[in-house]
């Protein structure tokens, strides 16, 4: 009756060696590092660089504990923080030659101490969030007012690449704050437009009337829908611009979230420089397409180091060769719409870009007029310029769709997209509240919030022992059973936890012992209706069972509410709090039972249990 198979044991034995195995890293704290990344957008980390590091650290005999490629990024760990400040300065020293002008950002960081048979298995700690780790806070404010602004200025170009097209005449097209003004010598004319228009520019809302000279004109203005999805997009891009950033100051988990329809959250734990964060968060990138001056003048400028051609720039290729480029800016980031990697008709990988009216017509022209030439694409960032690619050009390309393609591989494809389709901000930000929380405070906070959980599972021990004897004892093994999976589960989805997460933990172990209490009372009132040990508790645990499941049900979906429609410190808790819900139904059942067959199932003469005061009424006999 109260016999578990053995493929349950085995189920439930699984599952408290990974619970052990994956919470086991949150104990070993963190060790000081240091972190290399890109200090450009056009510069790669790779294994080669991994190499530099290592060298540069051997050259000035400073031992590392380890030092590996970790992403887009490279990190070499150290015993201590002396060594760690003195691994900085060597390797600053080895790979940026330029101080002045470094490509590479070589940051202080902290990385887990775990051992290096756990780090194999996958198993990571949680990461801490702001309040419990220190660091900064920004909520930025994002000018939707110019992101529609610059809407409008791409409008009035497409519109008037578009009536030239067409051969419709107008007398004057200008941009009036969001709106586009078209001026005409005739009312026909108007007609004639507005239905072209209507058709090509569907997201516009356009609107007869006649300007200050009394000419007819058209006045068009973005639809209410259009006018969101472009401060949507805005900030889209603003986030993902943002997350590529922030990675160069090696955060481990920064947090990049929207906040109500213009701001932004951004954190970032472990910094505490908040002069350099601000500098990297505000940085601006500007893409350029210029023409490659092929003379040899020029040629003779990039071999041999002599001066360049009158209107020409030296600038350094991706491969790291010098390159001869004209002054002439062909287009701008402006006109660029998309950008996103595919595969040429050769099924080589290339970065397919789609250009604004205006930059396909000029495009169009320059590529027309200059086959078998080389063209530029280059990103300036803090005032410097550097070439991503120079592709031939072998044919006109019109229709404002272009392919980028060549040597390169996926991943450079990709990269190159990324870089070109989010190298700047799609509108302003303005910084509105800035906080820094010092690394003190956040030990305080660890200390605090883990003091609470100890404390509160120690309270509910020795009640659940004195109140209900050896089930109490059962109850509280499978509640610290049920603390170990919620926190393996939280350290394998590599969760952020945050102040409301521990409070989420306390909660979770108080609904955990809830089910408990509920199967323990159950069995007393089977024992007190005269059922047998063994009956009471078949009958407990099977009778509980329903309610268990409907009181859990219920909260896990005040639970999804908060998921669903929270943000920040709400959705921290709601994740704890929804995985705390199923792991406690797991353990606070299963895990229980398992424990309680184990120690009465194999009793066929069993006469009582360990469960505490069972109250009969006076007049019941005892079995």
């Amino acid at each position: 009756m109260n016999r578990y198979p053995l493929w349950k044991y085995l189920l439930l034995l699984c599952s408290l060696v990974v619970g052990l195995v994956y919470s086991l890293p949150n104990l070993f704290g963190e060790a000081p590092a240091v972190q290399v990344s890109s200090g450009k957008v056009t510069v790669k980390v790779d294994a080669g660089l991994r190499d530099r590091v290592e060298a540069a650290l051997a050259a000035q005999g400073i031992e590392a504990v380890y030092v590996q490629l970790d992403g887009q990024s490279v990190r070499a760990r150290f015993a201590d923080t002396d060594t760690q400040i003195k691994a900085k300065d060597a390797i600053a020293k080895a790979i940026n030659p330029d101080a002045a002008d470094p490509a590479y950002i070589v940051a202080l960081n902290l990385v887990p101490r775990s051992p290096a048979w756990l780090a194999a298995l996958h198993a990571q700690p949680m990461f801490l969030g702001l309040d419990l780790r220190g660091g900064v806070h920004f909520l930025m404010q994002v000018d939707m007012k110019s992101a529609l602004t610059k809407r409008a200025e791409s409008v009035a170009g497409d519109v008037r690449a578009t009536l030239r097209d067409k051969n419709i005449r107008h007398a004057g097209i200008q941009r009036d704050g969001e709106q586009v003004q078209i001026a005409f010598r005739e009312v026909a004319v108007r007609e004639q437009a507005l239905t072209l228009l209507r058709d090509v520019q569907p997201d516009m809302v356009w609107t007869p009337g006649t300007n200050g000279q009394g000419d007819p004109s058209l006045v068009g203005a973005l639809s209410p829908q259009a006018a969101v999805r472009v401060q949507e997009a805005a900030l889209k891009q603003n986030i993902t611009t943002l997350h590529n950033r922030v990675n160069e100051l090696g955060v481990a988990e920064p947090v990049i979230q929207q906040q109500g329809l213009d701001r932004v959250v951004v954190q970032l734990p472990g910094v505490q420089d908040t002069a350099k964060a601000k500098d990297i968060i505000g940085r601006t990138a500007t893409l350029e397409i210029r023409l490659v001056d092929d003379s040899a003048e020029a040629a003779a400028a990039a071999v041999g180091g002599a001066p360049v051609p009158f209107g020409t720039e030296r600038y350094v290729e991706r491969g790291g060769g010098p390159l001869i480029v004209k002054r002439q800016v062909v287009l701008t980031g402006e006109n660029l719409t998309d950008a996103q990697a595919g595969f040429d008709d050769h099924q080589q990988p290339a970065v397919h870009l789609t250009l604004d009216a205006k930059g396909a017509r000029i495009f169009r022209d320059v590529t027309r007029e200059n086959i078998n030439k080389r063209m530029a694409i280059l990103l300036f960032e803090k005032g410097k310029g550097e070439v991503v690619t120079a592709p031939v050009i072998r044919a006109e390309i019109g229709g404002g769709r272009v392919q980028i393609s060549g040597r390169m591989t996926t991943q450079e494809a990709n990269d190159q997209a990324l870089l070109l389709r989010a190298g700047s901000l799609a509108a302003p930000m303005e910084i509105i509240e800035e906080r820094t929380i010092g690394p003190s405070l956040g030990a305080e906070n660890i200390a605090k919030g883990f003091n609470s959980v100890i404390w509160g599972f120690a309270a509910i021990a020795v009640f659940m022992c004195v109140y209900y004897a050896l089930f109490g004892l059962f109850s509280t093994l499978a509640l610290g059973f049920n603390l170990l999976l919620l926190v393996a589960v939280l350290s394998m989805l590599q969760a952020t936890l945050s102040l409301p997460g521990i409070a989420a933990i306390a909660l979770a172990l108080g609904m955990a012992i809830d089910a408990n209490v509920l199967i323990n009372e159950r069995v007393r009132e089977e024992l007190r209706v005269g059922a047998s040990p063994q009956a009471a508790i078949h009958a407990g645990y099977e009778r509980a069972w329903a309610t268990i499941l409907d009181s859990n049900i219920t909260t896990l979906i005040a639970g999804v509410a908060l998921l669903a429609f929270g943000s920040g410190p709400i959705k921290g808790f709601a994740v704890v709090h929804c995985l705390g819900i199923l792991t406690s139904m797991f353990s606070a059942v299963m895990f229980s039972r398992g424990l309680v067959n184990l120690w009465y199932g194999q009793r066929r003469k069993l006469k009582s249990v360990s469960i505490g005061q069972v109250w009969r009424p006076v007049d019941t006999p005892a079995p």
